[in-house]
């Protein structure tokens, strides 16, 4: 069975890529690179796994982004 869940990337001021699972709480990882970065991910979600069942996942509806103006 393959499962297929999306992935938020960031770059923090260090140009260290940040990378989140939203379907978990708590899944984030980070690397050097982005591949370095989806490398950790996937093996913090292979853990995430096997701690929860696939009925407890949270169910990502998507990404939606919002201006503020700021003065």
């Amino acid at each position: 069975m393959k499962l297929h869940f999306p992935i938020v990337l960031e770059q923090d001021e260090d140009n260290i890529f940040i990378a989140s699972c939203p379907t978990f709480e708590g899944c984030h990882s980070y690397g050097k690179t982005v591949e370095e970065a989806m490398i950790n991910i996937k093996e913090v979600i292979e853990l995430c796994l096997e701690e929860q069942s696939i009925e407890s996942y949270n169910q990502f509806v998507g990404f939606r982004e919002l201006e503020l103006e700021v003065t």
